[in-house]
């Protein structure tokens, strides 16, 4: 079983759905002269990594055209993620100068199949310093069999010399009408029935990401949800547990416990914050437009000064909600500071709220901390059915840390690691990790001692394979070729 998002990634250029990048990228295929380096900036989930691997389907394909033909061994091998010359490479992990040099001498050797190795390193702004330089002499004379690919979602971070030996291609948030298209393809491949209106509601929802949209489609599915516009509405953005207009109510009269524990209410009953900071920026903005003569003000009761004010906080929530350790806390830290205007005659009872509502959200969260034998199980055997390869890989490894964003795996063997660090492998990884504890994780991998085994009797030393750890690796590889 295939995710949605990786079953309907778009396979040709015309099918991308940012149309500044598509037009772009048209112009440049068409031109018959592709960069040897070229740098796909925006935000996640609209398309970078599925354009590169467009890319590289193009300049390998086997058949004529400007069109990968999506039917030679190339094209297959490299849309499905099993082409060996066609590498992608999580800059998050691989972000030193080691990393970067081993890169270097690899580059050197020709392609083992494909016309062209083309390397695509995901999140490229996470490169040090070090690792950039020594980068950017391989950019600036490559191999002529060599062709680099970096996205990122941070174009600003990387210094200033990648930049300009990059051709740089800009992925640019994504409109809901851009995202309702893209799921209309998913609509229409499942052969499912869902109103545009509804289609509408889960783009607005994702925030500009089609792989974000995706997904929500999925759960819905998965879980056998009502596909109508009201019950979408009300699981996508929680009406019952969190009316947001009664939220803005206790905003309007600062009630600063009242408002924390709503929020933690909304949380512990399966809420979103980012969709909540959404809904909580689209009304004041309303009412702010409202108040300047356009529309109608649903929120009287805030002054003009007031919604500026708020939209800044919230905005501020949203922006720093990623890299939050507890999701939840940017907006807190936001209401706390909204709440406290004027009140600077209380500090005591405002420390007391924050104390006891920080005590409430620590039982909540604790459970989310680590990885049980029994979470491990479960996604081991969730990931088993989308890529039994993976779950092959993971039987060689073991978690060894989780702070509740990042998951560290102890590795036992390097071939495992590597496979494990292949972008399409790490991304259905996250994606079933993510679903089973409830908020993105991204994986990070280290090699690790494996466990050590209970022997019956000493063995004498052999130059040959044993019934121990050798059989496990040459089990585990055979499931991987196999596949």
């Amino acid at each position: 079983m295939t995710t949605l998002y990786l079953k309907y990634r778009p396979q040709k250029i015309d099918e991308l759905d940012i149309a500044e990048a598509r037009e772009s990228l048209t112009k440049i295929v068409k031109s018959g002269q592709i960069p040897h380096a070229l740098l796909f900036s925006g935000p996640k989930g609209t398309g970078k990594t599925s354009a590169a691997r467009i890319i590289a389907k193009i300049v390998n394909c086997e058949g004529v055209g400007a069109k990968p033909c999506d039917k030679c061994e190339a094209c297959k091998s490299i849309g499905g993620g099993g082409n060996i010359d066609v590498i992608e490479i999580d800059a998050a992990s691989h972000r030193g100068i080691d990393d970067v040099r081993t890169l270097r001498d690899a580059v050197k050797l020709s392609p083992a199949q494909a016309k062209k190795k083309v390397y695509i390193i995901d999140e490229a702004h996470m490169l040090t310093t070090e690792a950039s330089n020594a980068l950017l002499k391989t950019l600036e004379e490559p191999p002529e069999h060599v062709m680099f690919i970096l996205a990122t979602t941070n174009p600003e971070k990387l210094i200033p010399t990648i930049r300009s030996r990059t051709t740089n291609i800009n992925f640019r948030k994504a409109t809901n009408e851009e995202v309702v298209r893209s799921l209309l393809r998913v609509i229409a491949g499942e052969k499912k029935k869902i109103s545009e209106e509804s289609l509408g509601l889960i783009a607005k929802a994702a925030n500009g990401s089609f792989r974000d949209a995706t997904k929500i489609l999925e759960q819905l599915f998965t879980e056998e949800k009502s596909l109508d516009e009201k019950d979408i509405k009300e699981y996508l953005f929680q009406t019952k547990e969190t009316n947001v207009g009664e939220l803005l109510d206790l905003l309007a009269e600062k009630k600063t416990k009242d408002s924390l524990l709503t929020i933690h209410n909304f949380i512990v009953k399966g809420g979103s914050i980012k969709i909540l900071i959404q809904e909580l920026l689209f009304n004041v903005r309303t009412s702010l437009l409202a108040k300047v003569g356009i529309g109608e003000d649903l929120l009287p009761k805030f002054s003009k000064d007031d919604l500026i004010k708020l939209i800044g906080l919230f905005a501020t929530a949203s922006e720093q909600i990623n890299n939050a350790i507890i999701e939840e806390l940017p907006l807190e830290i936001a209401i706390i500071k909204w709440c406290g205007e004027d009140k600077s005659d209380e500090p005591t009872k405002e420390i007391e709220v924050i104390t006891n509502t920080a005590a409430q959200i620590k039982k909540t969260t604790e459970v989310l901390r680590e990885i049980s034998d029994e979470v491990w199980r479960t996604i081991l055997a969730k990931v088993k059915p989308i890529n039994s390869s993976i779950e092959a890989l993971l039987r060689a490894a073991r978690p060894i840390a989780y702070d509740g964003r990042n998951l560290t795996l102890g590795v036992f063997y390097r071939f495992h690691k590597e496979r494990l660090e292949d972008g399409n492998h790490r991304r259905i990884l996250e994606d079933v990790v993510g679903s089973i504890v409830g908020s993105p994780v991204r994986i990070i991998c280290t090699l690790t001692e494996p466990p050590v085994k209970e022997q019956k009797e000493a063995v004498p030393e052999k130059t040959v394979l044993t019934e121990g750890e050798d059989k496990d690796i040459i089990k585990i590889a055979e499931e991987i070729f196999s596949h």
